[in-house]
């Protein structure tokens, strides 16, 4: 039958379901094979010849046929799971199931009365096919046949799975008895042979992938809630020891996704010769994996013995470990090996760092964009597995993962639609610079030359990180401001190791505080003077621990001492706090205007663009305060961490109920005016008093900086007037030689900000996920259009 006609069939049987009043009979198979049988599709073709509209008035006006439909594709796909897909039109029709329930399934998820649906079981739908009996366990619920038979599917040999078998084709019983750690699907962690690539299995896994993650995103059509214990029953299921194949596929997963080169095989623009049907897979790969690896609230204690049978323990961390219910982060959390952890991370930095080639020499390989999910799965490998982040900082290979961080951090400072990127990058470096030995790996010498419109430096990976925060808060836009304080702490946790900040960064941190202390900015809301608390702690953390290679910052303090004494003198009284906030209010924006020698930037940089108009962009959670998202620890003599109590006096916890006053962050358009309308009582019933200032004011630690300046410039003056100097290069020797022992205060402990996770964050996650599968799966557009309501959809 020719495609046109298959099409024109599968058209009349869409119209006959909404048009026909009295239900079909489930036993009518000559109407029901009309979506399945005969028809040739692609996904795309399903999407255009099943309009939304029809779904739902099929949904409304003859409930029992959707039912039927749904019930009938599903038991075509665990058909096709139990015999194993032996003839092209087994295939055919296991396809075209898949694709029509791809298509369906939001119209289901979209009403609160059709949700259960998938849960309730099916008369004559026994848990083995084949045993009608509803025995001792009853009947599965088409919810988990549905998931049981993809999963079966996914290791079908000559389907989905290279056959290892020559001449006579598998059996049906050989399927039921398959071991499917055999047929994973790419070299990796616990697996050593590479299948032979078949782009026709790439494409059939693909297929499946996309209809497990439409099961999976019932997840978008649920309010957001900060109930952290809210399971998606889709995930929980398939993710459970029921789903023989769990171990497997969660490796084929992770393997193909880390074992990827969109390089090609060494060709340069191989890819506009031929589709890389790989690429595809990659993404659902991804996709599947970040949603599946969700934290449980309260997880209870998991199924290990049934981990010992699965096939490949070795590279599983064996001790007698009791782990979440959830396999996949049970399995995530249990990877030990140093090759295993050498193979994910090099994987990871090599898709993360191909945007960035692919801007230096334009077209040169295929061009990634699923970036923002392989950050998801870096965060959730850290944070599920303690061994992979030690791992990750043991060597200097995390800065192949902080520099296109860095990298997406500049690109998108000015684009609205990626405030989301903006926050998993400053929340990644966040959790590493909770570990002393990020901050160590930052004194490495930055020489790769990544295209970046910042000033050029010569210098370490620190300077680079603090030129590009610098850049984030001058010119990024108004809605990255509750990022600041991240940023800060971020510098803060890393200032006791750097051991010599180049001119450039100095001056970066020393304009910050500049423009963080101008009275009219601290005045102006009620937390602005904890990012002058933290720039303070950064200079005493340099100065106290690391004096010795730091001269260039020493200079910058010394050049710019008028802003040290301006603070210490902060006048708090009633008059002058209103003098300050009468002058024109210098918003963050004034900060930018920077020296002139620093303009030259980056060979092959471009600037940061905003988006381009009608973009469209998903909302997001609101940002937890850094007093949530951290917590304090501080280091010992011998270098443990200790966690530090709360203290009523300590600066950043000061006023933290009144929350950022100005700064009703995302959140949607219509919810960012009503929490403006219902804070516009706070924020009027909020003004600074001398009390105020004075309670904060006293505590701005100044006196190693004070101290510092009152023994060395005096001495630099004297220099300058005996030698009639000019050249800057004379006082840096002098300071490089110099030493504050004994005349400095005594040394404060070190205090570290370490991530800790919260109800608050979990949200943030979820949304942030969802909203970013929701806009990258365009081609069948999955969920547009459907009522989702886990975040809104916004045009910028």
């Amino acid at each position: 039958m020719g495609g046109s006609d298959s099409k024109l069939n599968f058209r009349k049987a869409v119209i006959q379901l909404t048009t026909k009043t009295q239900p079909v009979e489930a036993t009518d198979d000559a109407f029901w094979d009309q979506f399945w049988a005969d028809t040739i599709t692609t996904v795309q073709d399903v999407f255009a010849l099943v309009p939304a509209a029809e779904i739902r008035a099929v949904r409304e006006e003859s409930p029992s046929n959707l039912a039927t439909l749904c019930y009938k594709a599903v038991e075509k796909l665990v058909q096709g799971a139990e015999s194993g897909c032996l003839s092209e039109k087994e295939k055919q029709i296991v396809l075209n199931c898949a694709r029509l329930l791809t298509r369906i399934l939001p119209y289901i998820f979209e009403d609160p009365d059709w949700r259960g649906f998938f849960w309730s079981t099916v008369p004559g739908a026994g848990r083995d096919g084949a045993d009608g009996d509803a025995d001792d366990d009853g009947a599965r619920p088409l919810a988990e046949l549905l998931l049981l038979a993809v999963a079966d599917l996914l290791f079908c040999p000559d389907f989905t799975v290279h056959s290892h078998r020559r001449g006579a084709l598998d059996t049906a019983e050989d399927i039921q008895t398959l071991d499917s750690c055999e047929y994973i699907w790419e070299a990796g962690v616990g697996f050593a042979q590479s299948p032979p690539l078949n782009y026709i299995h790439d494409l059939n896994r693909t297929e499946l992938l996309k209809l497990l993650l439409t099961c999976f995103s019932e997840a978008m059509y649920l309010p957001p809630s900060s109930e952290n214990n809210i399971l998606n029953p889709w995930v929980t299921f398939f993710c459970s020891t029921d789903n023989r194949h769990a171990l497997p596929l969660f490796t084929s997963l992770l393997n193909v996704v880390c074992a990827y080169d969109p390089v090609g095989y060494g060709i340069p623009y191989n890819h506009l010769l031929f589709s890389d049907y790989r690429e595809q897979l990659v993404e659902h790969a991804v996709q599947i994996l970040i949603v599946t690896l969700e934290h449980e609230g309260g997880a209870a204690p998991g199924h290990s013995q049934a981990l010992d049978s699965t096939g490949s323990p070795a590279s599983l961390d064996d001790q007698d470990f009791v782990g979440p219910d959830n396999l996949f982060v049970n399995y995530l959390s249990r990877i030990h090996r140093e090759e295993d952890f050498g193979f994910i991370l090099k994987g990871l930095a090599r898709l993360l760092t191909n945007p960035l080639i692919q801007t230096y020499l334009p077209n040169s390989t295929k061009k990634i964009q699923f970036h923002q999910e392989l950050l998801v799965l870096f965060w959730k490998l850290c944070d599920f597995n303690k061994k992979f982040l030690f791992f990750v900082l043991k060597s200097s290979d995390v800065l192949d993962v902080l520099v296109p961080i860095l990298y997406y951090l500049n690109d998108a400072r000015a684009d609205q639609s990626r405030v989301g990127l903006m926050h998993i990058g400053v929340f990644i470096l966040l959790l590493l610079s909770g570990e002393r030995n990020f901050g160590v790996r930052l004194n490495k010498p930055y020489t790769v030359r990544v295209p970046m419109d910042i000033p050029v430096f010569t210098g370490t990976h620190a300077d680079l990180l603090i030129v590009v925060f610098h850049k984030i808060i001058t010119s990024g836009h108004q809605r990255l401001q509750p990022l600041f304080d991240c940023l800060l702490t971020i510098v803060v946790n890393v200032s006791p190791y750097l051991k010599s900040l180049s001119m450039v960064a100095a001056n970066k941190l020393l304009h910050l505080l500049e423009a963080f202390s101008t009275p009219w900015f601290l005045f102006s809301v009620s937390q602005n003077h904890h990012l002058v608390f933290f720039l303070l702690e950064v200079f005493n953390n340099i100065i106290q621990y690391q004096f010795d290679g730091n001269c260039n910052l020493v200079y910058a303090i010394i050049r710019k001492r008028a802003v040290f004494h301006q603070l210490a003198n902060l006048p708090s009284d009633s008059g002058s706090i209103q003098k300050a906030l009468q002058r024109k209010k210098r918003s963050p924006e004034a900060i930018s205007r920077t020296n002139s020698q620093e303009t030259v930037s980056m060979e092959g940089s471009r600037p940061a663009a905003p988006a381009e108009p009608g973009t469209v962009k998903t909302s997001l959670a609101a940002t937890p305060g850094i007093d949530k998202l951290t917590e304090k620890s501080q280091v010992s003599e011998d270098g443990t961490m200790v966690s530090v109590q709360h203290t009523p006096s300590d600066h950043s916890d000061t006023e933290s109920n009144s929350g950022r006053d100005n700064e009703d962050v995302f959140y949607t358009e219509a919810e960012t005016a009503r929490r403006r309308l219902s804070s516009v009582s706070s924020v009027s019933s909020w003004t600074p008093t001398p009390e105020w200032v004075l309670s904060w004011k006293t505590k701005l630690p100044l006196q190693t900086i004070m101290r510092l300046l009152q023994v060395l410039v005096p001495q630099v003056e004297k220099i300058c007037i005996d030698k009639g100097l000019t050249d800057e290069s004379e006082i840096l020797k002098f300071l490089q030689h110099g030493t504050l022992v004994g005349l400095l205060p005594v040394p404060h402990p070190i205090l570290i900000r370490k991530y800790q996770a919260n109800a608050g964050t979990a949200m943030w996650f979820r949304t942030y996920m969802w909203g970013v599968i929701y806009l990258r799966n365009v081609d069948p557009p999955i969920w547009y259009d459907t009522d989702v309501r886990l975040f809104e959809i916004q045009r910028v």
